[in-house]
């Protein structure tokens, strides 16, 4: 399938922008913050940004030198489009949409690492670390056509995985179920 490049409003210097429904864990922390030289954390979660405990938890997880916000999706938009060049910042969801959210509001990124999307009822496994359900395979496909690199790495020295045919044979059987 062709790609369907738009032109975004504001690129922004994110190390990493990783997909991983449980947030700040050890691989997070351990793996990717070793890896990438990030001065701020930021999650954007409706969710995480509600719950005082959680953020405490992930608070106590990341290294002193990383500033973690959790923010509201919205909030994080906000900090994102008045980030200076100098900074540089790994950006955490736990799902597509919320990733394709961030784009629609005009943040611009090159990749999208997805980590973690663990198996939940209404799941099928794409990959190990991979198994969406239907509203997520139409997000990854829709950030695909914006001309986003999809990656799914769970840490950063594995295998760089090609997920868009598999991306592209899921979305197209939900299409064709819905004619």
């Amino acid at each position: 399938m062709k790609k369907i490049c738009y032109q975004e409003s504001k690129i922004v210097p994110i190390s990493l922008f990783r997909i991983d429904d449980r947030l700040v864990h050890g691989q997070v922390v351990q793996g990717w913050l070793k890896a990438v030289s990030v001065d701020i954390l930021l999650v954007a979660s409706d969710v995480a940004a509600q719950d005082k405990i959680q953020q405490m938890v992930m608070g106590m997880a990341v290294p002193s030198d990383v500033k973690l916000k959790v923010k509201s999706l919205k909030d994080a938009v906000n900090i994102l489009s008045r980030i200076d060049n100098k900074t540089s910042v790994m950006v955490l969801v736990a799902s597509p949409r919320e990733a394709f959210y961030i784009l629609e509001q005009g943040i611009k990124f090159n990749s999208l690492n997805i980590g973690g999307m663990h198996f939940f009822d209404g799941k099928k496994q794409i990959l190990s670390n991979v198994c969406a359900d239907n509203t997520d395979i139409k997000f990854l496909y829709k950030i695909y056509q914006r001309g986003i690199d999809l990656e799914p790495r769970i840490l950063p020295n594995d295998e760089r995985l090609n997920i868009i045919p598999l991306i592209e044979k899921e979305y197209l059987a939900l299409s064709e179920v819905s004619k």
